[in-house]
């Protein structure tokens, strides 16, 4: 019986897919009714640069899991401007749970991220410079430790600190030992980041 309804489902899900799939029978049918045939559409959407702009329109109101990680994983797969300048906004939402998604689509983006690295890490939002510092922690960019490094050195923010110094006591190296003790004279009264920064200094120091 289980094999009968898997086979079923299978089957309802392959007819909901077909419709024309050119690129602008795509884009339309990432607004229909059914959550299966908008996934469809943004899985093949892959193949249609131009529909970053639809993309990112439909994850603004979608309501579907599923849908915004079929979405967001084929405006990383197109990577250009537009989709990066919308997983940079999305950084800014309410929803904790697309801010979070954004983040993780962001780190596989190194290239496409990098030039704007530095503006995410001065933004005046510290929640936005805190997960600019969470996306630096599976950027593999040979800049992350300049990067962390001045915002331990620069940023206001103790909590953006922190989350700074937890990934630098990972990716540190011997440049980074100024910078780590000089951050527990900036904050004196955090007793959290006097022990992270200790911490990062005692793995570097023993590698």
């Amino acid at each position: 019986m289980p094999l009968i309804k898997q086979h079923i489902s299978k089957s309802i899900e392959q007819d909901q897919r077909k419709r024309e799939r050119d690129c602008t029978s795509l884009e339309l049918q990432l607004s229909d009714p059914s959550s299966a045939a908008r996934r469809w559409a943004a899985r093949d959407l892959i193949s249609c640069p131009e529909a970053t702009g639809a993309l990112v329109l439909q994850l603004q109101q979608e309501d579907d899991s599923s849908v915004r990680e079929i979405i967001l994983t084929t405006l990383t797969q197109l990577g250009d401007e537009l989709a990066v300048a919308s997983l940079v906004g999305y950084l800014r939402s309410e929803d904790v749970a697309l801010r979070n998604e954004a983040i993780e689509a962001m780190k596989l983006l190194p290239d496409e991220v990098a030039p704007i690295m530095g503006k995410l890490l001065i933004d005046p939002d510290p929640d936005v410079r805190i997960s600019a510092v969470n996306i630096l922690e599976s950027l593999r960019h040979r800049q992350v430790e300049e990067w962390l490094t001045k915002v331990i050195e620069e940023d206001p923010h103790v909590n953006v600190c922190a989350t700074a110094v937890d990934l630098l006591g990972e990716v540190g190296t011997t440049s980074a030992q100024e910078a780590l003790e000089k951050l527990k004279t900036r904050f004196p009264d955090e007793p959290y980041i006097s022990f992270a920064a200790d911490l990062a200094l005692k793995r570097i120091r023993s590698t």
